[in-house]
């Protein structure tokens, strides 16, 4: 089970007995969280072996039907699904092969499936040979096999083909513009699916006409099954005009490598074929099924909360946005309780899921669920009984070793006390470093998951 490795100083850092206890309650809350989603219970959960019958959220699958199955996928949380599949299905499985995020391969004990390790967020050499070798691997595949791909946040980068003359620099350099100029995974991703040889139905196209079947932990928003790992068996509802118009959207065309651009330009006009879409052929023996997500994330965190008996509302699953807005927006309906007790008296928590964005303007060092704490904290200064705590559920933060970030009432007064302007830190982008010296970073390590983000707001009176 993951844990808040830095439970205990968190705790200490409480400015009273009754912000301490608030404290606790969200760090529970986290942990239950954790629990809940973790991926290998998850996997056990929904997919189930009744006699020869692979049963799957109402769907079966008789196993005497096929020769061959084989199992390949890629993400953060794939090791444990492959974990959680190879002991439901044992020696039914023939073959397979899982790319996970590099120094987490020896986690994972699986004898039918190969584990391999290849780098996040930004792919490397290993994500180009592991995308390679399960292509060369699914495309034995015949009509009388089955091929299940276990997909979760992560296996863009992790499963990563550049598409014809594209160098896997060139992918690099495009997909770093696009983390950092603020777009949504939904763009990234749409930019993704058209520089590769792999994404956007494209293994569903390899492994025809074997039986294919999609097992996916989403970590994107309202669950479009073409964005979650950029979708390799389902149909893209994008285009190439799409991905040229998101990168001149963020001015980024003008600096995008020239491979990029002939690439998107010649399949605009129709030289190059586009992803495969809905309706094609490629798709008539393809299942994709979700097996877990954000909403069920936060349903579990507002269990938790009530439990410690909390008034509680679960905002939405669909947080997106500026994080600094959205944790100026959060702080504000935690004062807003305070004052008024609208739109819940206190003892109250709220839940938000979903994933913000930052525009990095700023030269420091950082993560969307930091800085959405260090906004936050800036309107709730002076509230006793406020404690907000947002992270990301793989337990990295941007570029940082933080999961994410807990401020309270008295956040800003201790940087005063320490002459740190919160407001500087904020326009420059570093919110870690702020966090480093006033206390309040959340530490999970990587979790071996991923379904977004969560947001905690407590505004609470413990007995």
């Amino acid at each position: 089970m993951v844990r808040i490795a830095n439970r205990q100083e968190l705790l200490d850092n409480a400015s009273s007995q009754n912000n301490r206890m608030v404290r606790e309650i969200v760090l529970d809350a986290f942990e239950a969280l954790f629990d809940a989603i973790d991926p290998k219970k998850i996997t056990e959960s929904g997919v189930k072996l009744n006699n020869d019958f692979l049963c799957i959220e109402g769907k079966k699958f008789d196993l005497t039907h096929y020769k061959k199955i084989i199992v390949v996928g890629g993400g953060k949380a794939s090791g444990s699904m492959a974990e959680a599949l190879e002991e439901i299905l044992g020696n039914y499985i023939n073959d397979g092969l899982i790319v996970v995020p590099q120094g987490t391969s020896e986690k994972y004990k699986t004898k039918k499936i190969e584990i391999f390790e290849a780098s996040h967020p930004i792919p490397d050499n290993n994500s180009v040979r592991g995308a390679k070798k399960i292509l060369s691997l699914i495309k034995k595949a015949n009509e009388n096999d089955l091929v299940i791909c276990l997909f979760s946040g992560g296996g863009s980068s992790l499963l990563a083909l550049p598409r014809n003359s594209i160098s896997l620099r060139d992918k690099k350099k495009v997909t770093d513009m696009l983390l950092r100029c603020g777009a949504t995974i939904n763009e990234i991703n749409a930019v993704r699916k058209h520089i590769s040889a792999f994404k956007g139905g494209q293994l569903a196209k390899a492994a025809y006409p074997a039986t294919v079947v999609g097992l996916l932990l989403s970590d994107v928003l309202g669950d479009p099954l073409d964005v979650i790992a950029s979708g390799p068996t389902v149909p893209d509802s994008t285009t190439f005009r799409d991905a040229i118009s998101i990168l001149k959207k963020y001015e980024i065309w003008e600096k995008a490598p020239t491979t990029v651009k002939k690439i998107l330009m010649n399949g605009e006009i129709g030289l190059i074929e586009e992803n495969p879409k809905k309706g094609s052929y490629v798709f008539q023996r393809v299942s994709n099924i979700v097996l877990g997500n954000n909403r069920l994330a936060c349903k579990t965190t507002i269990d938790a909360l009530k439990k410690h008996g909390l008034k509680t509302l679960f905002l939405t699953s669909f947080m997106e946005g500026e994080a600094r807005e959205f944790g100026t927006m959060l702080g504000a309906i935690a004062r807003e309780i305070s004052v008024s007790g609208n739109p819940l008296p206190p003892p109250v928590g709220i839940v938000v899921g979903g994933e913000t964005t930052v525009t990095v303007t700023g030269s420091g060092k950082g993560g969307r669920n930091q800085e959405i704490a260090l906004s936050a904290a800036l309107r709730i200064e002076g509230i006793d009984d406020a404690v907000i705590a947002s992270i990301s559920t793989d337990g990295i933060d941007g570029p940082t070793n933080a999961a994410g970030a807990l401020v309270d009432g008295e956040t800003i007064k201790r940087s005063r006390q320490l002459k740190l302007d919160a407001i500087e830190y904020l326009k420059n982008n570093d919110s870690y470093s702020f966090f480093s010296r006033v206390g309040g970073l959340i530490l999970t390590g990587p979790t071996g998951t991923n379904v977004n983000d969560i947001t905690i707001v407590t505004v609470a009176k413990c007995q």
